[in-house]
């Protein structure tokens, strides 16, 4: 099928017989007999949300598509043919506890107190549901476990304050994590891991706090750790996913001499020098690694691939799956993928086809990633049918879509404004049991904030939330902008609002965007009220 994919115009006439997932990619198929419409079916006046309105009612902001009306309102997500999962706890428990903690407490012992009027049953299940539910909210997420280590015959896993440890570096307390880490190491039974302090690394190393991750990797011998390869390596992959390549470059030497490295150790240095675009650097890393005994392997030679790939260098490329070819390095399917995806962004498109075709002559069979590179690639081409076409592939195949998929599926749909068929694909991943992220949700937010689509864009946060996503930065920025650019201030204010009782600090574009747009309105109460609020979030941020 992919070979076919090289020789197709733009607009595929193929009568392929579609049989996997034509229920949900069917929208997004074009052909010569049925006009690709850019309009969607009527919409129809649908039910009140229990979101209150902080602006004037468009009448967009009610309605539905028809055929996803019914799951919009039940906001059921379990598939009606399917028995619900077995729990270990009282789903309405979880519910009315996010509930409570959902009031803005003053504090995080004020969320516990109000718990403590309630007899909700503890269970481990619970706690991890609910920590998940507010991993971007440190305060009703830290009143929670309090309250929950306060009830009688429970005591936390220590997956519950690994969960916790990553919520308090997420927000950038860092006291009150390292208090929970002392606190994991009073209580012993090896609840202390290095779960725990990769926990502690990356959050530190995310804060640009790089030397006290070096630190606290110092100090791991007195929570009962070793500084072992492992540990080292874990160390210089968090300090080199923050661009800390001199740094990881630094720790390593420092300890090698202590703890024998491995060839991982300086495959996470070539990527930190590679994401730097320090090449010549990464080339004598391998080097380097080599006199260490260590050959370089296809780990190693990607890592240059991506970065040639990155400043669309494809005769570099070129020269560098020639070395690993005469080197006896074998490109594996990430390798392909990447150049596949580099050639489609550059829109190269026929030459990313004819990826795959070099791929099968090195005998790599393609995986769920390249399959989503490709649809990706053809989605932006606007070649929807091959991108159905290729989902019919992937299944022949035995490859199994994954959320990866599923968001480049969505994202396609979005971008090409099909709205129904985008809700279809979210309905669907949810009743083939695949779990969304954030990622899932962006596209969908950014074309309901387009289309004022206000009551299925609370549906959608609602639908994140029971799947058990917190809402992040990203999101929050996303639906601020969103709501200034279609002129919902209100709505644009609220968001805005929450994101920082939720101790985020908005970037300064999103803030001088909405004070422009309340400029614009004269809305100087509601100006005053928004740099009230970026003053709270840099001061509590201390940036």
């Amino acid at each position: 099928m992919l070979t076919r994919l090289h020789n197709l115009k733009l607009h595929s006439t193929s009568k392929t017989h579609i049989n996997a997932l034509r229920y949900f990619l069917n929208p997004l198929c074009t052909t010569t007999e049925v006009a690709e419409s850019p309009e969607l079916p009527s919409w129809v006046k649908f039910f009140e949300t229990n979101h209150p309105k902080h602006a004037a009612s468009d009448e967009d902001d009610d309605f539905v598509i028809p055929s996803l009306a019914s799951w919009v309102e039940t906001h059921n997500l379990n598939h009606p043919t399917k028995p619900p999962k077995p729990s270990t706890f009282d789903t309405d428990d979880l519910e009315s506890i996010s509930r409570i903690l959902k009031t803005r407490y003053p504090s995080a012992e004020n969320a516990a107190e109000a718990l403590e009027r309630y007899d909700f049953e503890v269970s481990n299940g619970l706690v991890q549901r609910v920590l998940m539910r507010f991993s971007n909210d440190w305060a009703p997420a830290l009143g929670f476990f309090t309250w929950a280590k306060r009830r009688t015959g429970y005591r936390h896993l220590p997956e519950a304050y690994n969960s916790m440890v990553d919520v308090l570096g997420k927000s950038k307390n860092f006291e009150l994590m390292w208090d929970f880490v002392k606190e994991m190491d009073q209580i012993g039974d090896g609840y202390v891991t290095l779960e725990t302090m990769t926990k502690v690394f990356r959050r530190l190393a995310k804060a640009g706090k790089h030397q006290e991750a070096i630190e606290a990797f110092r100090g791991m011998e007195r929570f009962g750790l070793s500084k072992d390869v492992v540990a080292l390596n874990t160390l210089l992959n968090a300090l080199v996913k923050e661009r800390s390549a001199e740094l990881a470059q630094e720790a390593f030497l420092e300890f090698k001499e202590s703890i024998p490295v491995n060839s991982h150790s300086f495959n996470v240095l070539i990527h930190g020098w590679c994401k730097n675009r320090k090449l010549d650097i990464a080339r004598n890393t391998m080097e380097e690694m080599e006199r260490h005994g260590f050959r370089p392997d296809v780990f190693s030679y990607t890592c240059l691939v991506e970065a040639y790939c990155s400043d669309k260098d494809f005769r570099k490329v070129d020269e560098v799956l020639s070395e690993m070819k005469g080197k006896a390095c074998e490109p594996n399917a990430v390798t392909f993928t990447i150049v596949m995806h580099a050639l489609g962004k550059a829109r190269e498109i026929t030459k990313a086809l004819e990826v795959y075709e070099l791929m099968k002559g090195n005998g790599v069979v393609p995986d769920v990633s390249f399959y989503s590179s490709l649809i990706y690639i053809l989605g932006k081409a606007g070649r929807l049918k091959d991108v159905q076409e290729v989902v019919e592939d992937m299944t022949k195949q035995g490859v199994k879509p994954d959320a990866m998929t599923y968001n480049t599926l969505i994202s396609c749909a979005c971008e090409h404004a099909q709205e129904e068929a985008a809700l279809k694909l979210l309905k669907k991943m949810e009743e083939d049991s695949c779990k969304p992220d954030v990622q899932t949700y962006a596209p969908l937010l950014k074309m309901c904030c387009r289309k004022k689509r206000m009551k299925v864009l609370y549906f959608l946060l609602d639908h994140m939330f029971k799947n058990d996503i917190s809402i992040d930065a990203g999101t929050y920025a996303l639906l601020v902008r969103g709501m200034c650019k279609n002129g919902k201030l209100e709505n644009a204010c609220s968001f805005f609002e929450e994101m920082v009782l939720k101790s985020f600090v908005p970037k300064d574009s999103t803030y001088k965007m909405l004070l422009e747009e309340l400029q614009g309105k004269s809305m100087e109460n509601e100006k005053k009220h928004i740099e009230e609020l970026m003053l709270q979030a840099k001061e509590q941020g201390n940036v």
